[in-house]
């Protein structure tokens, strides 16, 4: 069995020797930025991962594992133009150091190349291969606009919320190990229960980013903690804090919402008080390994020897806890 450190350096060397631009090369220019600007590889790695638990030869999950990056990264472009977001992976990104439209012309490439990678895969398994991937592209296309109503909802319900990671973020982790799954020779049962040890991980992983943007430490997580307070983005804490709260606590924090103007130190401060009068720290610790748990129970349903899904074991665990 290889080691996520394997498969993952297997993907990039790979990558690196595709050969993706032609005429008009400025069309492919952002394309080649965008995979050579780094990355975990985590799904192409779940991808040749999940057929390495049926199958020595990893080599014929290569293509759609590729494929799966390149609609990784499809995403980001255009979530990047929605988000206005300047950075990705510490570069520019696409839209700001060349412009919106090449950014939505060259992901729009990008997911008809991820397709060209799928025709390459030679499997008995191929049609329900494609039909994993074209539904988990649509559902990632569902998520992104789930997100994008929420923004301007007043009310999200806690079932909507996870409806919407699990769409946005979930659904391509376990599609991955399907996929990788049904390469790789292994039965509908078990291909099905990959897939759902990917969506439940996918789940604990976004809560777990909920949670350390409040309570993390911010040398650690990489980033300024309290972002999300701050823009009142209505994540797993919020929504139960708004449940949860009653009379003066539900005034105090339905005020920090309706704050425009205020010093981030100040509410980060207040609403992070309400969170913890509420005890949403354990609400959403308690959820999350609830989460992995079930993912774990999972695990362990797979026909397959138990040492074999040791690696599986340790992703999951590197996941939730940030670990490279």
């Amino acid at each position: 069995m290889y080691t996520l450190k394997e498969l993952q350096n297997i993907i990039s060397t790979a990558i690196l020797k595709e050969k993706l631009g032609r005429e008009p090369f400025s069309l492919y220019e952002p394309i080649t930025y965008t995979l050579e600007s780094g990355g975990k590889r985590v799904r192409p790695a779940l991808v040749l991962m999940a057929c390495n638990l049926f199958s020595d030869r990893i080599e014929q999950a290569l293509k759609p594992a590729i494929g799966i990056e390149i609609f990784h990264n499809f995403t980001l472009l255009h979530d990047d133009i929605m988000d206005q977001a300047d950075i990705r992976r510490g570069v520019p990104a696409v839209h700001k150091k060349w412009n919106e439209s090449t950014a939505i012309l060259s992901g729009d490439a990008m997911f008809i190349k991820a397709y060209d990678y799928f025709l390459d895969c030679e499997s008995p398994n191929f049609r329900t291969i494609l039909k994993v991937f074209n539904n988990t592209a649509l559902e990632v296309c569902e998520g992104q606009q789930y997100d994008m109503e929420f923004e301007s909802r007043e009310n999200v319900s806690e079932a909507e919320y996870l409806r919407m990671i699990e769409l946005k973020t979930s659904v391509l982790l376990a599609a991955a190990l399907k996929i990788g799954a049904l390469v790789g020779g292994a039965s509908e049962k078990d291909a099905n229960l990959l897939y759902e040890f990917g969506r439940n991980i996918g789940l604990a992983f976004q809560l777990q980013d909920d949670f350390l943007d409040v309570y993390g430490d911010p040398s650690v997580f990489g980033k300024q903690i309290g972002g999300d307070i701050m823009a009142n983005k209505k994540t797993f804490l919020l929504i139960k804090a708004l449940e949860l709260a009653k009379e003066k606590k539900l005034e105090d924090l339905k005020y920090w919402i309706s704050k425009t103007e205020v010093v981030r130190e100040e509410k980060v401060a207040a609403v992070t008080t309400i969170f913890n009068k509420l005890d949403i720290q354990k609400i959403v610790q308690n959820r999350i390994l609830e989460l992995t748990q079930k993912a774990l129970d999972q695990l362990d349903l797979i026909q397959v020897e138990n040492d074999k899904k040791i690696e599986l074991k340790n992703f999951a665990g590197k996941l939730i806890n940030r670990e490279n």
